[in-house]
């Protein structure tokens, strides 16, 4: 069973901007793999500047927000690398490439960690915090599910927000419902 950590990963665009964006990472041993669905801009700048930065974010709404078209979330200078790390994170890890398979549909980069830190204590998530992250990967597979399975998927992680969530959580929960209501609305 594959380990996927779910983060938000920093890559470096042609322009020297970042192209900033939620991604599963896969642990395989000590490396991480990056395995971006085409056409990600993360493949083309990867090709070309071989270092990722990853941020575990401190709030769900960061998550969230990035699936849903709000991307102003503040960014600082790796420590290492060429790169960018959210602000406001948990902790980070700056990668190097170390080796790219080429797919037609998912390639896969093999990385391994140059850095990383921690910026400030994980005492856990509370359930509406775990919701909203099975409900943004949700968001992500709209055209993959059927439309059944992601209606009863989100009720159920609905009573968990409902049961649980503060103020950040109830908004970056709105966010995605949102999406997912507009996505099947402009569907019919």
């Amino acid at each position: 069973m594959p380990f996927v950590l779910e983060t938000i990963v920093a890559t470096k665009n042609a322009d020297g901007s970042f192209h900033i964006r939620p991604y599963g990472l896969h642990r395989d041993g000590d490396d991480w793999l990056f395995l971006p669905f085409r056409p990600s801009p993360a493949i083309g700048n990867l090709q070309r500047h071989p270092f990722a930065v990853v941020s575990a974010p401190a709030d769900v709404r960061i998550l969230a927000g990035f699936l849903t078209g709000r991307t102003d979330f503040a960014s600082v200078a790796a420590d290492r690398v060429d790169g960018v790390r959210l602000a406001d994170c948990f902790g980070h890890m700056e990668l190097e490439v170390a080796s790219f398979t080429d797919d037609e549909v998912r390639p896969a980069f093999r990385c391994r960690v140059v850095h990383q830190a921690a910026h400030r204590p994980f005492l856990g998530y509370n359930r509406a915090q775990a919701a909203v992250l099975e409900a943004a990967i949700l968001s992500t597979r709209l055209t993959m599910l059927p439309r059944a399975k992601i209606e009863t998927e989100m009720a159920l992680h609905r009573t968990a927000v409902e049961k649980t969530a503060g103020p950040a959580e109830r908004e970056a929960w709105d966010w995605i419902a949102e999406k997912i209501d507009g996505f099947y609305r402009d569907a019919s």
